[in-house]
């Protein structure tokens, strides 16, 4: 699979950062994505039917955030084409693309929109079937919320692929400046619900606080046990503190 991280900003804020070289790689990485949707698609669609199983290399090679970056960027790219569906048109749109209107241009896939409508529809099928969280499934307005206490959903852009799962994505706020919206600091101590894992995360690697209607019942356990356990301990520090 290729490794190459994708670079998340354009060519020229990667230059006011000093960072063109990874842009660079990023760019290739995003082309040969391109070229290889193009290809399945070339190889997979008989004049009637695009085969199912086409978005598999793609995946295998590239994976899912690659993929959807190239599919977004596209999307956005051909807004204006009414042989994409609004759904899907939407759901390119929530992607942030950054502006950059020649390398944009670069990576947008050539197929026949009519076709590549079908092959994003096989994407975001096979992404759902992750059973990942994301905004849809959080509650209020996170630019607003206080997250301490708070069950928190971890992006998975933040994750790397093979760490993708709804236990690796669920923590625990305890504390830290980043709990706060409007704090300076953006640093949020918590704990992860799946393994225990106690770390530190930037409040905006966060897509929101879950909705409890959809915590897992294994994550109901762990924030029990959280909770107690902090419960117990908040009384021994109120009695050092006297």
């Amino acid at each position: 699979m290729n490794e190459t991280y994708l670079y998340p900003y354009s060519a020229q804020e990667a230059r006011i950062r000093n960072q063109l070289h990874m842009w660079r790689e990023s760019y290739r990485a995003n082309v040969a994505c391109r070229n290889a949707i193009e290809e399945t698609i070339r190889q997979n669609f008989d004049g009637m039917n695009l085969k199912k199983d086409c978005l598999e290399p793609v995946l295998a090679e590239y994976g899912y955030k690659r993929t959807e970056w190239v599919l977004a960027t596209t999307l956005q790219e051909l807004s204006w084409d009414g042989r994409f569906s609004r759904a899907n048109k939407q759901w390119a749109a929530r992607r942030y693309i950054p502006q950059d209107e020649r390398h944009n241009a670069e990576i947008t896939v050539r197929s026949h929109p009519a076709i590549l409508d079908g092959f994003v529809d096989l994407y975001r099928k096979a992404y759902q079937k992750l059973g990942l969280f994301g905004p849809e499934h959080c509650v209020g307005d996170r630019a607003e919320q206080d997250y301490i206490g708070k069950v928190l959903v971890l992006s998975p852009d933040t994750l790397k692929e093979s760490c993708w799962s709804q236990e690796n994505q669920l923590w625990y706020a305890h504390d830290g400046f980043g709990c706060s919206p409007h704090a300076i600091g953006r640093s949020v101590r918590c704990t992860c619900l799946g393994d225990g894992e106690m770390t530190r995360w930037n409040r905006d690697e966060f897509v929101g606080v879950l909705d409890e209607k959809f915590l897992p019942d294994w994550a109901k356990e762990s924030l029990s046990q959280f909770q107690q356990e902090e419960a117990a301990e908040s009384p021994s520090m109120n009695n050092q503190s006297m």
